[in-house]
């Protein structure tokens, strides 16, 4: 079978890692692909939002299966374009995605099927904002409806700052038309987890938990970020958590899309925050989590041909889904000034020293060849530097090693992934 993966990023490198290990695949492409997704799959230089482009080149080369890795173009439609054209593809439909595309959609969502959430407004103006935060309680979080790189949601501690928060959002649109609709919602205090999944539009299968690490600086400090690191299985995600989330949080949400007549095929990312009141939903994905894939994907060890394919045809309640007791840990390698500004080009060394290392990976999230041929770095987040280990401990400082691997000009990490497991009761 020869598969075509739309993306770009370590998350799509992680998915053509994982689908190189199916003896179903015989022939991998990626659109565009980066400078490390090219050592296992052929890079074509098409871009993830030209659709037709895509279906047809899909069509000439006679791809099986596409694996939609990106939010744009899942939120943008580009299923309903290849399954109108009869070619198999992975993903949600445009709307099932707006489970992720619009944030006011996901709130309206969950408090119509009583599912956890924070309490919340929507507004739909600068002055019905301003309006709206003038009587609030501190902190408060403002949040972009659309798609915004990860980045689009503000944790204002003052009024001041909320107010500074609609202008950036709303007036001086720093994410366009993402900031048209904001949704305002009370702050939550507890630990974040996120929670990846596959569903088939009746049946949901959970996979293992992740953490991710959202700020740009030790100590959760600094700017939000796409994440600097991550790590699975997290251990506050207690078997008590997992039962509460699966009978009020997973399968309700998974009823509540078909109900709504926007059946669910594809990943469910649910961004969880574990409250004194108990687990409730801070956001939706609607595809895998970057760098969440990262360490997930690792410990996955089913053929992931065959649960792609489930998800398609409806059969998941068939899969046994298993992963490894090992733990994964993933540390961001970045160029430094990320998220703001930074730059590029700077010719990358030692990435042969992961080669023939069994549980050692480097997933290139932001690469590409120079002139000279060389890997240079493309990004704000340039390799995800991933370990296995027998447990945390052992992954953590596995990963931690094997980041001294590799350099480049400009380099930059956050040196404490992973670093709050001993919180754990």
């Amino acid at each position: 079978m020869k598969v075509l993966v739309v993306g770009g990023g370590g998350r799509e490198h992680a998915i053509c890692w994982k689908l190189a290990q199916s003896a179903q695949v015989d022939k991998i492409y990626c659109a565009p692909g980066n400078a490390g997704i090219a050592s296992v799959a052929e890079c074509v230089d098409i871009g993830p939002m030209e659709f037709d482009k895509l279906a047809d080149f899909a069509e000439r080369n006679g791809i099986g299966l596409t694996v939609v890795g990106m939010d744009d173009p899942l939120v943008g439609g580009i299923v309903d374009v290849f399954e109108a054209r009869g070619l198999r593809v992975f993903g949600p439909r445009k709307n099932a995605a707006i489970l992720e595309g619009s944030k006011a959609f996901s709130k309206e969502l969950m408090k119509k099927y009583h599912i956890p959430t924070a309490g919340y407004t929507t507004v739909h103006s600068p002055e019905e904002a301003r309006a709206y935060l003038q009587t609030s309680r501190y902190p408060i979080v403002l949040k972009a409806d659309g798609l915004a790189l990860g980045k689009g949601v503000l944790i204002c501690k003052t009024k001041e700052e909320a107010l500074a928060g609609v202008d950036e959002l709303m007036v001086d649109r720093k994410f366009g038309a993402s900031g048209d609709n904001v949704v305002i919602e009370e702050f939550m205090t507890g630990r974040e987890i996120s929670v990846l999944s596959f569903v088939d539009g009746k049946t949901i299968k959970i996979m293992s938990s992740a953490q991710d690490h959202k700020r740009a600086k030790d100590g959760d400090k600094g700017l939000n970020t796409g994440g600097m690191g991550n790590f699975s299985p997290s251990p506050f995600y207690t078997p008590e958590v997992d039962a509460f989330c699966r009978k009020y949080i997973y399968q309700p949400t998974v009823d509540a899309m078909r109900a709504e007549g926007r059946e669910f095929k594809g990943v469910i990312f649910f961004g969880l925050m574990l409250t004194a009141d108990g687990p409730k939903v801070l956001e939706y994905n609607a595809r895998f989590g970057d760098p969440e894939a990262q360490v997930v994907l690792p410990r996955l060890e089913n053929d992931i041909v065959d649960v792609f394919n489930a998800c398609i045809d409806g059969t998941l309640d068939k899969v046994d889904l298993r992963f490894s007791d090992e733990a994964c840990v993933t540390v961001v390698l970045a160029s430094d000034g990320y998220p703001v500004s930074y730059k590029k080009g700077f010719p990358i060394h030692g990435l042969e020293n992961f080669e023939g290392r069994k549980g050692y990976y480097c997933f290139h999230a932001g690469t590409k060849f120079n002139d000279k041929g060389e890997i240079v770095t493309n990004g704000g987040r340039v390799l995800d530097v991933t370990a296995l280990g027998k447990d945390l401990h052992e992954a953590r400082a596995n990963a931690y090693k094997a980041t001294e691997w590799v350099t480049f000009e400009n380099k930059y990490m956050r040196h404490d992934i992973a670093a709050s497991i001993d919180q754990a009761k």
